[in-house]
C-alpha cells in the first residue's frame, strides 16, 4: 500500500484497517485462492476509496505574489492556472480508466514501477502490461478529447 500511495501514515492506516475486515469476513475466504491476494485486494480497494473521497479540487485563485521572485504577480496566475487546467484534465483521464488499467498507470506513471515489477505485483503477463498501458493511453486521451478541450496537446506542454 506504501507503494501504491506512497504515503506511510495512510499505508499504515489502511493496512490496518484491512486487516481488521479480513478478521471479520474470515468466514468468506475462498481456500482456492491465495490469502495475500485476498489481503491485498482488499487493501487496495479501501486506497482507491479513500483516493476518491480525498480527489483534489483545482484552485486557480490568485497566487500571492512572493517578494524577490523574478515572475510577476500575472505569469503567476497564468501558471496557477494552467497547472489547474493540467490537474483537471489527468483526472478526467484517469477517471475514464476501469481496473486493473488505472492501477497500472498509476503504478508505472506515479510509482515509477517497471513493466516487469506491475507484472509481478499482479500477476499477469508482461505483454498484458503492455497492453493495457497502451489501451489505457489512448483511452485516457479520448477523454481528454471529449472534455472539450480544444487543443489539448497545448495544455500539457
Amino acid at each position: 500500500l506504501f507503494r501504491l500511495c506512497g504515503q506511510s501514515d495512510l499505508a499504515e492506516d489502511l493496512s490496518q484497517e484491512a486487516f481488521v475486515r479480513v478478521i471479520r469476513s474470515l468466514d468468506r475466504f475462498d481456500e482456492r485462492f491465495r490469502f495475500s491476494t485476498w489481503l491485498f485486494t482488499i487493501g487496495k480497494r479501501l486506497l482507491v476509496n479513500h483516493q476518491q473521497k480525498m480527489k483534489p479540487t483545482p484552485d486557480s485563485e490568485v497566487v500571492e505574489y512572493r517578494a524577490g521572485d523574478t515572475r510577476t504577480p500575472a505569469a503567476e496566475v497564468e501558471e496557477a492556472e494552467r497547472t489547474g487546467r493540467v490537474t483537471q484534465l489527468v483526472q478526467v483521464a484517469l477517471d475514464a480508466l476501469v481496473s486493473p488499467q488505472r492501477e497500472i498507470v498509476l503504478l508505472f506513471h506515479q510509482q515509477g514501477w517497471s513493466v516487469q515489477q506491475i507484472s509481478e505485483e499482479l500477476r499477469m503477463p508482461e505483454g498484458t502490461v503492455k497492453s493495457h498501458l497502451f489501451r489505457a493511453r489512448r483511452r485516457m486521451l479520448e477523454a481528454i478529447e471529449l472534455s472539450g478541450t480544444p487543443n489539448p496537446h497545448e495544455v500539457f506542454r
